[in-house]
């Protein structure tokens, strides 16, 4: 078994769900697969995810992980982790195939604050198999060698970050051995995002909220308001706490335009996705001077794609400015020498309720190439916010 554990995941998927359960109980979503690469994958390793698919109907959260999640995460109710005990996957709500050019398609539907469970391991199995098929076999050696000159660099220049690599990861085993190696030797690693090993190596678990999050606003609100009721919602249920607002789900034009004083003072910081980091920064800077808050005493997460070298020549450039931190994966766990998968599983589709139609969900992204939707969508979505001409 790939996943053996629910806490196998990153923690914003359960605060995001709690977040479903608590506004929007009767909305529906579903999650589609895009690989980036378009990798043809062969109808073995179909038969291995399906069987993967089928084993996740095992997992479940046991007595000890309850305990630990309920004492470790105090923005989470009890009767949250109640219900997640007695939660089971169901494989019959997942359709994967393959397509005519042997493009590996997968999409599950259900209700919001369940299908979002399903997202990151799915990602995890198939990244997993893909690498079990291709026969690549990891040096443990390399690996900790490349994640040693990494670590040394942090330490030296008191860089922060936290480790963000579960979806994409070569698997489990190296993901887990290059946590334990943060754990022992990284000074400034201020946590991992994946809850079992944060339980298992007495870590701060990380992580806030996703672009989904947004993309259901978007779809059921409109997308000129879909930053700012996404932001206050987000405040409604969690009420300052997981504080880190996310900025490029309608590219991060539209999201300092709409973002107010109040949330601007509330929110810790904001997270950067995509686009260009030193622009952002000197933009979000300005916004906050423009609200009469002070930046330094706010901070920026840096997520995109990111590895150490990158990540120290931001660090350097927000020194005096403002406050950053890094959430690093892939190059975390999966630098082994092999390509990594480019793979998503994104919101495609949401309804408020079983009754109601489905509307399409959008991502616009300060990298071109990015945007998620049809064509048609997208266009609407760049008309209502006024970033295309007539």
């Amino acid at each position: 078994m790939v996943i053996k554990t629910i806490l196998d995941t990153d923690l914003y998927k359960f605060t995001t769900s709690y977040a479903y359960i608590k506004l929007f109980p009767y909305a529906m979503g579903t999650f589609t697969f895009k690989d980036r690469d378009d990798t043809e994958y062969t109808e073995g390793f179909l038969e291995a995810l399906k069987n993967e698919i089928h084993n996740l109907e095992m997992v479940r959260l046991s007595p000890d992980e309850q305990e630990y999640m309920t004492t470790h995460c105090r923005f989470l109710p009890g009767v949250y982790w109640e219900w997640l005990s007695s939660f089971r996957f169901d494989s019959k709500k997942i359709e994967v195939w393959l397509d005519e050019h042997h493009h590996l398609q997968m999409s599950v539907t259900d209700y919001l604050y369940k299908v979002t469970l399903y997202e990151v391991p799915l990602l995890a199995i198939v990244s997993e198999i893909k690498n079990q098929f291709q026969n690549h076999i990891p040096d443990k050696k390399v690996i900790l060698d490349r994640l040693a000159g990494k670590v040394e660099l942090s330490n030296m220049h008191r860089m922060p970050f936290s480790e963000f690599g579960t979806r994409r990861r070569f698997s489990f085993d190296v993901h887990q051995m290059v946590v334990e190696y943060l754990k022992d030797h990284a000074q400034y690693c201020t946590g991992t995002s994946n809850c079992y090993l944060a339980m298992k190596y007495n870590m701060r678990p990380m992580g806030t909220h996703p672009h989904e999050w947004f993309m259901f606003h978007g779809a059921q609100f409109g997308y000129k308001h879909a930053n700012y009721m996404a932001l206050e919602n987000w405040v409604n249920v969690y009420d300052g706490d997981l504080g880190t607002a996310l900025s490029d789900t309608y590219t991060s034009d539209a999201f300092l335009s709409n973002f107010s004083r109040k949330q601007a003072k509330l929110f810790d910081g904001v997270r950067c996705d995509s686009g260009n980091e030193y622009e952002f920064i000197d933009r979000l800077i300005a916004r906050y001077k423009e609200l009469g808050i002070d930046p330094t005493t706010k901070t920026i997460i840096f997520s995109n794609a990111l590895d150490f070298e990158k990540a120290l020549k931001i660090f350097q450039y927000c020194q005096g400015k403002i406050r950053c931190s890094f959430g690093i994966g892939t190059n975390l766990t999966n630098d082994t020498g092999y390509q990594p998968s480019n793979i998503v599983m994104k919101l495609s589709r949401c309804k408020m309720s079983p009754n109601q139609e489905w509307r399409e969900c959008v991502k616009l992204s300060d990298d071109m190439g990015k945007h998620m939707g049809s064509m048609t969508e997208v266009e609407a979505c760049l008309h209502e916010l006024r970033l295309l001409s007539e």
